[in-house]
């Protein structure tokens, strides 16, 4: 079984200032229209493209999605198809707005 690492909010957050994560937001168009995470990069996971994933060793992939199912489930997908990215925003944007932390908002 894949082990699937939980991120919190707030490491999250610090990641991205830092330069040192690129955020992948697993929902579909219209959610990341919305509302969304700035410097998240759209990915939807109905049309997920492994060889699309950014592929930058010095910033690993994290997954995030509304509420961590779906970035879960890329992870699980990653690790099917031998990619090194196990990582995603638990609770995803919503732990992200309940942590006090800013959206981009459409």
């Amino acid at each position: 079984m894949t082990h699937v690492i939980d991120m919190t909010a707030d490491d999250v957050a610090a990641a991205l200032a830092a330069g040192t994560i690129t955020l992948v937001d697993v929902r579909e168009d219209h959610e990341y229209a919305a509302e969304h995470i700035a410097g998240a990069v759209l990915m939807p996971l109905s049309r997920f493209d492994l060889a699309a994933l950014p592929s930058d060793p010095e910033k690993p992939v994290v997954f995030q999605c509304h509420l961590g199912g779906r970035s879960a489930r890329a992870v699980i997908y990653c690790a099917q198809n031998g990619l090194p990215i196990d990582t995603h925003l638990a609770g995803g944007i919503d732990a992200w707005k309940a942590s006090g932390l800013p959206t981009v908002r459409g």
